[in-house]
């Protein structure tokens, strides 16, 4: 299949990921025919995030911690017409650029749909089976994909939904729930590793249980930097990622 002649800002938000990072940046080396540019956001790592980043050819750019405003100041220094919004600890699947060019060619010229990739979380419990298969079928029965399953989109169509708000916590939620409004969210038909520390760390059900709360919280209008707060105290999770 050839390559789409589009051509794809990817844009990554990292904090204290050095380990992670690397692996990512090699799987996107194996489509630079189709990437335009490779923007890390970094969110003050106080590890080697940013010499990695920068030693693999990535423009590095340098932001206050928190998703949200490093996805939206990276999406802001991009310039391609397609963006695809990723996490550090994410790992792409074999040939994923010719899924990502799949979903441009039948996106045409129109900017009715953005993409996502399928979770599969990088950790043996067979519970992460059931959870997989659970965001699977929320992302298609509710278009509700979430921020680690990456999210393929043209810029026209962000723009159209009113951009990436620079939220601590819940930016990705927030923007696929504007996203649904103006287009449907489609699977690209690929897997899309994520690392498995924060499952382990807390416990399958207990990371769940908790992740449920807090986005009823949020929905209830709970303010996200006191959620933040609580997402990243709890298992003492080690990054944004």
């Amino acid at each position: 299949m050839a390559l789409s002649a589009a051509s794809v800002s990817i844009v990554i938000a990292a904090r204290n990921e050095a380990p992670r990072l690397p692996l990512l940046l090699a799987d996107l080396a194996l489509g630079l025919e189709l990437v335009a540019e490779i923007v890390v956001v970094d969110g003050s790592s106080a590890d080697a995030t940013t010499r990695v980043a920068a030693l693999a050819g990535a423009r590095v750019l340098a932001s206050s911690p928190g998703r949200g405003a490093q996805l939206a100041l990276g999406i802001a220094s991009s310039s391609s017409d397609w963006l695809l919004l990723l996490h550090a600890d994410a790992r792409l699947p074999d040939r994923w650029q010719l899924a990502v060019a799949k979903a441009i060619d039948r996106s045409g010229q129109k900017d009715d749909a953005a993409w996502y990739f399928d979770l599969a979380i990088a950790a043996p419990n067979p519970a992460l089976r059931i959870v997989e298969a659970g965001v699977a079928l929320r992302s298609r029965w509710r278009q509700l994909p979430y921020g680690d399953q990456g999210l393929l989109l043209p810029r026209s169509l962000l723009q159209r939904a009113g951009g990436l708000l620079p939220l601590p916590l819940m930016e990705d939620l927030e923007l696929v729930l504007r996203l649904r409004r103006h287009c449907q969210l489609r699977p690209l038909g690929a897997q899309l590793r994520v690392d498995g520390r924060r499952w382990q760390q807390l416990g399958v059900w207990q990371t769940a249980l908790s992740n449920a709360r807090l986005r009823r919280e949020w929905r209830l209008g709970g303010n996200p930097q006191e959620l933040a707060n609580r997402y990243y105290q709890v298992g003492n999770r080690p990054s944004w990622s």
